[in-house]
C-alpha cells in the first residue's frame, strides 16, 4: 500500500500558503457546534487547545499531570529555532529547511519541513507577545545562540529553561480559554482507548487517576499530543511517566506507526551512576556552544582533568569535524562518545563518560557571562553530582532522549484513522532520522498554533459526521475492554514488580537496539521480548485496587504497551538495512565509521500496520522525493 501524504502541488515555498487558501473553512457560527478533544497539555497540546478554542470550537483537553504546567515540555532547556536572521549571519527560511532535512539524514518529508521553517518566524512573535522572557542583547533585541547541525545562530532561549517559559506562555493562553468556558480542562486522566465509529475517531476512554473511574468522552475529532516513547529504554531523559500508551492504543485501532526505529540518543547527559536510577538527567545541548568535549589521549588514563596537559587531551569532535567541531548533530556526537569510551578513554568508572570543559570559555568571557547563559544548568549539575563545573569539567555521556518516529500523518497532521490528528513528538513528520537541537519546541508550537487550527477546520468542513454520544455501543465496548484489561492486571498477583520488568525490557532494548544495532542483536531482541512479555502476564505483581489512586496499576498498563511496542521498534530497525541519522546499523558504515545510507532502496517512510500481538506488523511505504535539497552524503567535516 502506497501512502498518500496529500502534499499540495506547486513550488515548495508556496505550498502552505496555497493550501491554506484552498482548504475548506468552517464559519464562526458553525465552529461553536463542533467539539474537539486534545490529549496532552505540553507545548503542542496546550497551544492547539488554546488556538482552536480561540477560533470558537469547544475543546476538551486531557492530561495525566495535576496541572498542564507540569507537562514534560518544561524539561526542554536549550532553546527554540527560528529563521529570523537577527544575527545577519546568512540564515533564512530556506537555510533552516535545508539544515533540518540534512540533519534528518534525508529521511523527512520536504513539504512538512519547509512549512515548519516558514512558521518558525511567527512562533517567536507569538511567544514574545505572550511575554516569554527570551534572552536579549544590550540594545533590547532578542539574543540567539548556536545549536548542533547549524553554522548560524538561530536559537532563541531563556537561559536554560526555555521549555518551561514557552509552556507558561501556552498555558496562559490555555487558561484564558478555560476562563472563557471554551476549554474544559481534565487533569489527572489517562487515555486508555480511542473510540472509532464508522471508521472515524469520535472519542476516547480515560481513567481518572485519583478515583479510578472509567469514563467516555465524545467529539467530532481527536488530537493526540502525547509526546514520545524513549522510556521504552527504561533509562532515558524523559519524565518517568512519559509513555507510548496513547499512540500505541491508536496504532492497535488502525493508525500506522511510522519510523519507530529512529530514536535519538542525546550526547549531553549526566552518566549513569548505578542500578538505583530510574531516569537520567539531560544537560542542554546549548552547553556545547561554550563547552569543549575531550578525553585523555592515552587509554586508561585516570588522572584528574587538571593534571592532564593540553598535549595529552583529545578534543575528538574538533579533530574529526573541523567545520562544526563541538556543534555536530546529536547522532554524530553520541556515536563518537561511545567510540572513544569503547576504546578505553572513558573518564568515569564503568567506561561511560567524557568531559565537557568550560575552562576556555570562562577564561575568554568571564564566569559572569557563563553564569548568565547557563547558571541554572550548572547549579543542577552540581546538585546532582557534587562537582562544580565552573572549576572542573562536566562528565557527560549519551542517553535516550527524543523519538523521531511516531504515528504516521499526512500533510494535514491526520493519521490513517480519519479524524485522529497527531501533533508534536507524537507524530513522525518533521525530523527524519535525527532531530536537530532546539527543533522540538519549534515543531510542537508550529503544529499547535499554526497548522492544526487550519487543517482541522478542513476536516470538519469536508466530513459528514453523524451525531453520536457516549451511549453509542462503540463507547460501551471500549469501556468494557479497558475494565477487562485492568482486572486482568490486578488478578495476576505474581512475584515481580512492574519496574523489574520495565528495567529488563530497557536492558534488552539498549543492548540490542540502542546507540548502534546489528542483525544478530535485533533478532535476539525479537526472541527475548516475547518471552519477557509472556512472563509479565504470568508473574507481574500489581498492588492495590482499581477504584483509587494506584500508580502501580498505571505503570503496569504502560509497561504492558512497551512490551508490545518494543517488538515493532526492533522489526523496523531490522527491516531498514542501512544507517541513517540515529539509526546506526553496524553492518552499514563507511571506512571512517560514518553512517552509510542506501538511498536507492530506503528513501521512504516505514509505516507499520498492526496485525495482532506477537505477529509481525505489515509494512507500508511513503516514498520520499527530494526536489529542493538534493540527496548527498552528510558531512560536517
Amino acid at each position: 500500500m502506497e501512502l498518500d501524504a496529500k502534499i499540495p502541488e506547486g513550488p515548495i515555498a508556496e505550498k502552505w500558503d496555497q493550501h491554506r487558501f484552498e482548504m475548506k473553512l468552517v464559519n464562526p457560527a458553525n465552529k461553536r457546534k463542533h467539539e474537539v478533544i486534545v490529549v496532552g497539555s505540553g507545548l503542542a497540546g496546550a497551544s492547539a487547545a488554546a488556538s482552536m478554542a480561540e477560533l470558537g470550537y469547544d475543546v476538551k483537553c486531557f492530561c495525566f499531570q495535576d496541572s498542564p504546567r507540569r507537562a514534560h515540555s518544561i524539561a526542554a532547556q536549550g532553546g527554540i529555532n527560528a529563521a529570523k536572521n537577527y544575527q545577519n549571519d546568512g540564515d533564512s527560511v530556506f537555510r533552516l529547511f535545508y539544515d533540518t532535512v540534512k540533519g534528518g539524514d534525508f529521511r523527512s518529508r520536504e513539504a512538512n519541513v519547509h512549512r515548519l521553517a516558514q512558521v518558525s518566524v511567527n512562533i517567536i512573535d507569538q511567544c514574545v507577545a505572550q511575554g516569554v522572557p527570551f534572552a536579549r542583547e544590550y540594545g533590547g533585541l532578542l539574543s540567539n545562540r548556536s545549536f548542533g547541525g547549524a553554522q548560524v545562530s538561530r536559537t532563541f532561549y531563556a537561559r536554560g529553561q526555555t521549555g518551561q517559559q514557552l509552556l507558561l506562555g501556552a498555558y496562559q493562553a490555555l487558561q484564558r480559554q478555560i476562563g472563557a468556558g471554551k476549554v474544559k480542562m481534565v487533569p489527572r486522566s489517562e487515555l486508555l482507548e480511542i473510540v472509532i465509529i464508522e471508521g472515524a475517531a469520535r472519542g476516547i476512554v480515560v481513567r481518572d487517576l485519583v478515583t479510578g473511574e472509567i469514563s467516555s468522552h465524545c467529539a467530532d475529532a481527536v488530537c493526540l499530543a502525547t509526546g514520545g516513547y524513549a522510556n521504552v529504554f527504561y533509562l532515558s531523559t524523559n519524565a518517568m511517566n512519559s509513555n507510548v500508551t496513547a499512540t500505541y492504543r491508536a496504532y492497535k485501532k488502525g493508525a500506522f506507526f511510522a519510523n519507530p526505529c529512529y530514536t535519538q540518543i542525546h550526547p549531553t547527559c549526566i552518566p549513569v551512576s548505578g542500578d538505583h536510577q530510574s531516569k537520567l538527567t539531560l544537560m542542554s545541548e546549548s552547553l556545547r556552544n561554550d563547552g569543549r568535549v575531550w578525553v585523555p589521549k592515552n587509554a586508561g588514563d585516570t588522572r584528574p582533568p587538571d593534571r592532564i596537559p593540553e598535549s595529552e587531551r583529545d578534543y575528538y569532535l574538533e579533530r574529526k569535524y573541523p567545520s562544526f567541531g563541538n556543534l555536530v548533530p546529536r547522532d554524530i556526537a553520541s556515536r563518537n562518545a561511545k567510540e572513544v569510551c569503547d576504546a578505553g578513554h572513558s573518564v568515569v568508572p564503568g567506561g561511560h563518560g567524557v568531559y565537557l570543559d568550560f575552562a576556555d570559555a570562562i577564561g575568554r568571557l568571564g564566569q559572569k557571562t557563563i553564569e548568565e547563559r547557563y547558571g541554572n544548568l550548572f547549579e543542577m549539575y552540581e546538585r546532582i553530582t557534587g562537582d562544580n563545573p565552573y572549576r572542573t569539567p562536566m562528565k557527560i555521556y549519551p542517553a535516550p532522549h527524543y523519538t523521531m518516529g511516531g504515528l504516521w500523518v499526512d500533510y494535514n497532521l491526520m493519521s490513517t484513522i480519519p479524524g485522529l490528528h497527531v501533533l508534536g513528538e507524537a507524530n513522525f513528520s518533521d525530523h527524519g532520522a535525527n532531530r536537530l537541537g532546539a527543533s522540538a519546541l519549534m515543531q510542537g508550537l508550529a503544529d499547535g498554533y499554526f497548522v492544526i487550527p487550519y487543517t482541522i477546520g478542513h476536516y470538519l468542513a469536508t466530513s459528514k459526521l453523524e451525531k453520536v454520544d457516549t451511549g453509542h455501543a462503540a463507547f460501551r465496548d471500549a469501556e468494557r475492554e479497558v475494565r477487562e484489561k485492568t482486572d486482568r492486571l490486578l488478578e495476576i498477583r505474581g512475584r515481580r514488580t512492574v519496574d523489574d520488568f520495565h528495567r529488563e525490557l530497557g536492558r534488552i532494548m539498549w543492548n540490542n537496539c540502542g546507540m548502534s544495532r546489528n542483525k544478530a542483536g535485533l533478532e535476539k531482541a525479537l526472541e527475548e521480548i516475547p518471552r519477557l512479555r509472556e512472563e509479565f502476564w504470568k508473574d507481574v505483581r500489581v498492588l492495590g485496587a482499581s477504584e483509587s489512586i494506584n500508580q502501580s496499576l498505571e505503570k503496569a498498563g504502560r509497561v504492558a504497551d512497551f512490551l508490545e511496542f518494543g517488538e515493532i521498534l526492533c522489526h523496523d530497525a531490522l527491516d531498514r538495512e542501512e544507517s541513517c541519522g540515529a539509526h546506526f546499523r553496524e553492518e552499514h558504515q563507511t571506512e571512517e565509521g560514518e553512517a552509510l545510507r542506501h538511498d536507492e532502496d530506503y528513501t521512504y517512510v516505514s509505516a507499520w500496520e498492526y496485525k495482532g500481538v506477537g505477529n509481525a506488523p505489515a509494512l507500508h511505504k511513503e516514498h520520499l522525493e527530494f526536489e529542493n535539497v538534493h540527496l548527498a552524503t552528510r558531512s560536517y567535516k
